[in-house]
Parts: C-alpha cells; structure tokens; sequence
C-alpha cells in the first residue's frame, strides 16, 4: 500500500535532514549546559546576587531578625523622655521626679503651695516611635485647634514629614520613679506612626517654639474606639507610665450625659479649648484599654458599685455615668441619703454616698468646743456607712479635701487639735489636720477590713492633687490658661499634697495589717500621675454665666476659679479605666499581655 501525499505537503524524503537539525541543536544544548556548570562550580556567584537583592546574606539576615527583639541592639539610644509607640499602645519614657517642694522644714496645714516655674512653660512637640522600625508613613490624622505653640526636642532628629503642620507628634508624660530608667518595650501592633530617626541623646534638652499662627499641633496615636485593644498584665503597675494625646477623643461629650454637674461641664461653660479631653495614660509595662461600658456591666452584672466621700467622689461617680449613658441609660432610684442609679440589662447599681471625712462626724458642744463647729472623732467610722457597706461589692473611697476645712479633732474621747479653730493658744495641738487625715484613712478601712458582712473590693482612691498657682483657692491661687498636660521637668512638687499622699498610704497600710475578712483592699494611686495634668481643671470656667470674669483683672488678680475638681470629658475619665481593670482583675484573674 502506497502513502500519498496531499499536494503542497513536506515530502517523507525531508525528514531525516530534519533529524539531523534537532540532533546538532541538542547536542549544542549539552556542551553549554557543561560549561555552564563548569563556570558555577568555579566562580559562586549566589551570595553576590542574595547580595544584590536584598543587601544581606544568610548570616546579616540571621543578626537582623534577632536584633528586632532586642532593644539594646538599638544603635542609635533614646532620648529619656522620647516615647516608643504605635497605633495601639504608647511606650513611655523614664520619669522626672523634680525635687521642687517648698524647703520649709514645717508641716504645711493647707494647700497652698505654688507650683513655680510651671505656668510659663510650654508643653513640648516631641515625635513617637515604634520600637522596631525606623522609618515609616506619617499619621494623618485631625488634630485639635486649640495649641497655641509647638517646639521640638533638640536631641529628636526629624524628617520633613515630622516637620509638617499636620503631622507634628506630642511628647508623652513619665511618673516613674527613676529618671534614668531604661524605656520598657511597648506592644508593638501594626500601624501607622510618624515617621522620625533618633538622634543620639543629649545631656541638656532645648527645646524652640515655632509661631503660634502656624497650626502646628500634635499628631496622635490613635487607638482603636473597641476597649479590647490591649489588655492588661495582672502584675503590671498601672501608676506610673506616661500620658499620649488620642485623637479619637472622649467617649461621651458634655451633651451627652444628662448627669454632668454644671459647674464639671467646661465646654457647656464656655471653654475655648479641647484639647484637655484627648489626653490618655498609658502604663510603663502594658496597655491600659479604653473603658468599655458593655464590658463594665457585665462584671458587675447584679452587683453595686458605691462611691463614698467627697465633692471629688461625686466627680468620679458622674464620669463613670457619663461614660455608662453611651450604651445605656440608667433609672433614678436615688433619694436624699443615698443616689442610686439602676442599670437594667444587667441588674446593676451605681451609689454615691457623701462622707466629707469618712469618719463620725457630730456639732453638739464637746468639752471646750462650742456647737456648731464640726467634730471629728478620729478613731470611729462615718456610723452613718457602716450599716449599707455590706451591701455593696465594690466601694471607692474619696476623702482629704475637708481636712483643710474647720473642724475640731477627737480621739479617744478627747480634744486633740483642729484646723482654723483653736481657742487656747497657750496649749499646743497634738494633731494637725494632715495627722488626722491619716488616721481617718486608717479608721474606715480598719471597720471595713473587719466587718463580719463585708467580702468586697475596697478601693482607695488616692490624694486628688490640685494646681493652685500662686496662692490657695481662697487666697488668688490660680490654674487659667492651662491647655495641654505638664511635660517631664516642669512638675514641681505641692508639698502639701506630697505629705497628703504620704499619710493616706500609711493609713491604708496599717488598716492591711488588720484585715480580718474577705474582703479586698486596694490602693488606686493615681495621685503623681495627675500631677501633670493642671490642665484638666475648670479653672474660671465654672458657670455658663456670659459675663463671667475669665482673665486676670487691671490690677493682675486671676477670678475666681476651681482648680480642684476636673472637667468632664477629662482626665477624671481615667479613674474609670483604672477601676475597671482593678475590678477585671479580681473578677476574671489574671490574663497575659497581648503581644
């Protein structure tokens, strides 16, 4: 049988030539595929080409990725008060604890120690950081209008994008002890930060304002609204770390929380300012989450919560409201003695109590002391507390203020000194008003660390330090024009408050040692962090009155003015975050920080 072929096709004959062809290329493949790996073998040109790629071999690669865990791999050192951060956590930096205090070895007997040197001083522009990068995209985020200059740390080199109007990072407030204590390592997360490069330290800080028309204003570091973003180490210290401007902002504003006492309300009052209210704490060790409302009333779910003290316990139980309000709005169930207010969803109660000095209190003549003039008995309990506190599972304790209030004091049945009265002249006092301060603390917490009834959390709020500038607040003292938190080396020490703090510790210390019953006891010792923050305060801004005083008169005397209490929103909505860890920790036990 005979194969035809159709006509225009490759006739069978020309297919060995074609053979021919595949076979020489073949073969030529293979002679260059030997001298190929001939010239491998002798010249190894791997790591020249890993090197071209990517800059580093196997080894530099190895170095690199160990040296990102760390810190003191770190060529270039921080600066003490440069602060590591990222979009949910802020590092902070070694604290300042300036040595200002009056030199006068007498005991103070009222608040009234001026802050020196502090009022002029403007709050530093510094840049953030995250710990392991060096370089990354500036934040762009809103930032608030209220600055009126900016300045840069000498020892902090910045890029052109630091530099700029909108991206202008601000320096983060220490409270730790040690000065010269190593920067903690922040929860490094993903994020956006402004990009700077760290010069090495210097001795002397300085720092250059920039004019107060350009709008330089801080950028943040924004954290997430969600109060699960971080999460708190059970052994963390919470007290000393570092404050960080949020540009998220408050959690409710002065429009939103019915409950807000006019004279806390600094927006409503005509404030100009707001910069006040974005301010946020972040601890050394760990984060510390935004409140989270939901969250709160679920660890209290059927229990109470009762604030019990002073004006400033009125402060703190109106913001935890406030902040509550968001996710629900509660019923009034209150009366004169007594305000409660009564969260459905999850049968929860909120009480505030008012005890100016947590101990009895009487205003019948005793011996030499007339009617009238308030007495004191130092070594008993407000009787009118003792029979609610079992009621009551979580109870924060606010006092100090009226002690420097007239009143007399009475201790085993006797008379032993007073504040603004003393009659005889001739015989000196045995207790001052900060000695009985002291045994105050130590006498409410002793009852409730030995009631047979009592197996809840006690948390003692400590000293509130006020900014009185200049004078106490009856003698021209004065906190106006405050806008941003103090920076590290501008706190100078109240000597008054410093002594306040130190007896309240000793107080509760004591009461520790004779705790009988289940019952926890819990120091929130917030007192140094919040010295830094004069800004916080209502200062002349204390009614919606149009025509009220704001600055100083003709003859240079501020107006009146509160410098104690704290403006809400404000720095007063930390506290919260502080009791709702105190309260997580012992209701849900310890949980490792989040990496």
């Amino acid at each position: 049988m005979t194969w035809a072929s159709p006509k225009g096709s490759i006739s069978m004959n020309q297919y060995p030539k074609t053979v021919s062809w595949i076979a020489v290329s073949v073969g030529g493949l293979a002679m260059f595929l030997l001298f190929a790996s001939w010239v491998l073998v002798s010249f190894p040109i791997g790591s020249t080409v890993r090197g071209y790629f990517y800059g580093v071999d196997s080894l530099q690669k190895l170095e690199f990725s160990s040296s990102l865990g760390n810190q003191n791999l770190v060529d270039s050192p921080l600066p003490n008060n440069v602060v590591m951060s990222d979009k949910d956590a802020v590092s902070e930096s070694s604290s300042d604890k300036n040595v200002g205090s009056d030199s006068n070895s007498e005991v103070p007997t009222s608040s009234n120690s001026p802050l020196v040197g502090s009022e002029a001083k403007d709050l530093p522009d510094e840049p953030v950081v995250n710990e392991s990068i060096v370089s990354v995209k500036p934040v762009d985020q809103p930032v608030p209008s209220g600055s009126s200059s900016s300045s840069v740390d000498e020892n902090v080199e910045t890029t052109p994008q630091t530099l700029s109007n909108d991206t202008n990072s601000q320096v983060s407030f220490s409270t730790t002890h040690n000065e010269s204590e190593d920067v903690a390592k922040p929860a490094l997360r993903s994020s956006n930060v402004t990009e700077i490069s760290v010069g090495p330290e210097q001795n002397d800080t300085t720092t250059s304002s920039s004019d107060s028309k350009s709008g330089s204003n801080p950028a943040s570091s924004d954290l997430s609204n969600d109060a699960s973003t971080g999460s708190v180490d059970t052994g963390c210290d919470l007290y000393h770390g570092s404050w960080f401007y949020d540009s998220s902002g408050p959690q409710y504003t002065n429009n939103t929380c019915p409950v807000l006492t006019q004279m806390q309300n600094c927006q409503g009052n005509g404030r100009p300012d707001k910069e006040y209210e974005n301010w946020r704490w972040k601890p050394l060790q760990c984060d510390l989450p935004r409140f989270d409302a939901r969250k709160f009333l679920e660890l209290m779910r059927g229990k109470t919560i009762a604030f019990i003290g002073d004006s400033v316990a009125r402060n703190h139980m109106e913001s935890l409201l406030c902040i509550l309000w968001q996710v629900e709005a509660p019923k009034n169930r209150g009366n004169k003695k007594m305000q409660r207010y009564y969260f459905k969803s999850t049968n929860t109660f909120v009480v505030r109590i008012w005890s100016s000095w947590l101990v009895k209190q009487t205003s019948e003549a005793f011996d030499f002391a007339p009617e009238g003039v308030a007495k004191l008995h130092l070594d008993a309990p407000d009787d009118r507390l003792m029979d609610v506190i079992p009621q009551f599972d979580v109870i924060i304790f606010s006092s100090g203020h009226w002690f420097a209030k007239q009143s007399v004091y009475i201790l085993n049945n006797e008379i032993v000194g007073g504040q603004l009265w003393w009659p005889d002249k001739s015989k000196q006092m045995k207790i001052n008003n900060i000695e009985a301060f002291g045994i105050s603390v130590e006498t409410i917490l002793t009852a409730l660390a030995t009631h047979p009834n009592y197996t809840g959390i006690a948390i003692v709020r400590s000293y509130s330090p006020d900014h009185y500038e200049g004078g106490a607040w009856n003698t021209g003292g004065s906190c106006t024009g405050k806008v941003r938190p103090l920076a590290p080396g501008q706190r100078v020490e109240n000597g008054f408050t410093n002594i306040m703090h130190e007896k309240q510790v000793m107080g509760f210390n004591r009461a520790i040692k004779k705790l009988t019953n289940k019952s926890k006891l819990e120091l929130m010792d917030i007192t140094e962090a919040f010295e830094y923050r004069h800004d916080g305060h209502p200062g002349p801004y204390r009614s919606p009155d149009p025509n009220k005083q704001t600055k100083r008169g003709p003859d240079g005397k501020p107006p009146p003015q509160d410098c104690l209490h704290w403006c809400m929103p404000g720095p007063v909505d930390t506290w919260n975050e502080f009791v709702l860890e105190i309260i997580r920790r012992e209701y849900e036990g310890s949980k490792n920080l989040s990496s």
